[in-house]
């Protein structure tokens, strides 16, 4: 899959395919005339006199330090491989393509002062599998994602290492592997690479999509396990959310009226139940995950506009004939959306851990068996299970703490103010995953308790649910090795086909 992007208006469902079918894109050519003009008023700075930060001076501290124009090349190429200090484990080859996706919005906004030859190359680099390794810690998200950046332009010029046919191998190699030549970068350039949010902003869109995902999927989850303790749907009348007003309230409550509609189980204790109100995880659900989407979408707004934006320094502001120094690299806005999802993937999941509670406690769960086993005592059934759930649910909850608060400064004190970011989106990553396995643990608790209702059946959207997971996961009736199920359950929330096996719709919506 290949995509036109046009800077400045790419939307979510653009940035989704390039993060999860790892399309590859190039941008309208209609952006190029402002590219090369930025570019023509970068080097007729170079050749002059007064200083223009990242032109013809140092950086950072050492900016009150003159460069002549006869080191402009030199002086672009130290300061990549200097910021190539980045540790950890390598990235992901997919997240490393979306930040290439992300850094080459930036610079197609025309402000950036770089030749059009070097967006031909990141391009062609996306089209021809050249993925640059990225380690994936390094960067505190102030004066732009320096580190993690600086390795993904090292490829560009020849240096660093690179992915190319699945090995690892020198940059320079990959590129001539894949026909293609490095670029010496000319003023400002290594600048405007290595400054801009676009680590931050590219992990923090990825644990957007997964979340979103997650949130919906819970629709799912959660209508299985109110069928399977036989629980009240009246909590999911639409007046009652309309009388609230939120939009993700309202959402939650009327895709899981769709969901439970024509369940023979509900029909079954409309009338004689014994029960007022069931629990808040169930009777709340709307409420609840509602508030996560809303919260999501919120954060969602503010990465659509972080990954249009220009955000490294100075910038090339055309019209009004300046090249400024400004900030645009503080990685603040991510930081917060990250803060913002990492609060909402802890909560989806803690009341989703509390569902799965319920559904397990024979106290609670309605006449269903303790532990959801057949023959409790001697087999334990999904006992540890919703162990399980609770340690990801704790873990989680550990993790959802805010990074944006947590400044410290950097560059002798010059960046005395940094935002974060790149930790509170890196972690998002992991908080998902601990989600989808919760979710996939109420799934098998759900759709094993909703086979205990019958000769009683769900409702034709839940069925198709259950089928999807049996078609990997058999019914619970012996204790087994239960690792691979939760392993399965997982691989089929993450992946979306649950929600779709049900008709819920995955897609990122703002």
């Amino acid at each position: 899959m290949s995509l036109i992007l046009t800077p400045g208006s790419v939307g979510l469902e653009q940035l989704s395919a390039v993060f999860w079918d790892e399309a590859s894109v190039t941008l309208d050519p209609a952006c190029r005339g402002g590219v090369e003009e930025a570019a023509r008023r970068i080097d007729a700075a170079a050749q002059g006199d007064v200083p223009v930060y990242g032109v013809n001076t140092g950086f950072g501290k050492l900016a009150s330090l003159k460069i002549e124009s006869k080191d402009t090349a030199t002086l672009q190429r130290n300061l990549i491989l200097s910021h190539c200090c980045g540790v950890g484990e390598a990235i992901s080859p997919r997240m490393s393509r979306l930040i290439m996706t992300l850094k080459l919005l930036s610079l197609g906004r025309g402000a950036s002062g770089v030749r059009w030859e070097l967006i031909e190359l990141l391009q062609d680099m996306l089209a021809r599998g050249v993925t640059p390794v990225i380690p994936a810690q390094g960067s505190v998200g102030a004066s732009g994602d320096l580190a993690p950046l600086a390795h993904m332009t090292a490829v560009i010029i020849g240096s660093g290492e690179a992915i190319y046919n699945g090995e690892i191998m020198p940059g320079a190699v990959a590129l001539e592997k894949a026909g293609l030549t490095p670029i010496q970068l000319g003023p400002k350039e290594g600048l405007a690479f290595i400054n801009g949010t676009q680590y931050s902003t590219a992990f923090a869109l990825a644990g957007l999509f997964k979340a979103w995902r997650a949130a919906k999927t819970a629709l799912v989850t959660s209508s299985l396990s109110t069928d399977a303790i036989m629980g009240s749907t009246a909590p999911l009348q639409p007046e009652i959310h309309s009388l609230r007003g939120h939009a993700g309230q309202m959402q939650a409550a009327s895709e899981m009226r769709a969901l439970l509609d024509g369940s023979e189980i509900r029909e079954s204790h409309r009338e004689g139940d014994s029960r007022v109100q069931d629990p808040y995880c169930i009777r709340c659900q709307p409420q609840v995950t509602g508030a996560a989407m809303d919260v999501l979408r919120q954060a969602a707004m503010t990465l659509e506009i972080e990954a249009n934006a220009a955000t490294d320094n100075p910038l090339v502001l055309t019209e009004a004939d300046m090249i400024v120094s400004g900030g645009n690299f503080h990685a603040e806005p991510v930081g917060f959306a990250a803060d913002m999802i990492a609060l909402a993937v802890s909560e989806i999941g803690a009341i989703a851990q509390r569902r799965i509670a319920l559904m397990v406690d024979p106290t609670l769960s309605f006449d269903l068996p303790p532990f959801l086993t057949p023959n409790p005592g001697l087999n334990s059934g999904l006992m540890i299970a919703e162990v399980t759930t609770a340690a990801l649910m704790s873990e989680n909850k550990h993790l959802a703490n805010p990074c944006v608060t947590d400044s410290t400064p950097t560059s002798a004190n010059q960046e005395d103010h940094v935002s974060m970011a790149a930790h509170g989106a890196f972690r998002l990553q992991k908080m998902a995953k601990n989600l989808n396995y919760i979710l996939g643990v109420e799934l098998l608790c759900a759709a094993q308790g909703v086979e205990f209702r019958a000769p009683l059946k769900t409702s034709s959207a839940l069925q198709s649910a259950i089928d999807r997971l049996r078609e990997d996961v058999p019914t619970l009736e012996d204790d087994r090795y239960l690792a691979p199920d939760l392993e399965a359950a997982q691989v089929i929330v993450t992946s979306g086909v649950l929600a779709q096996s049900a008709g819920v719709n995955t897609m990122v919506t703002v």
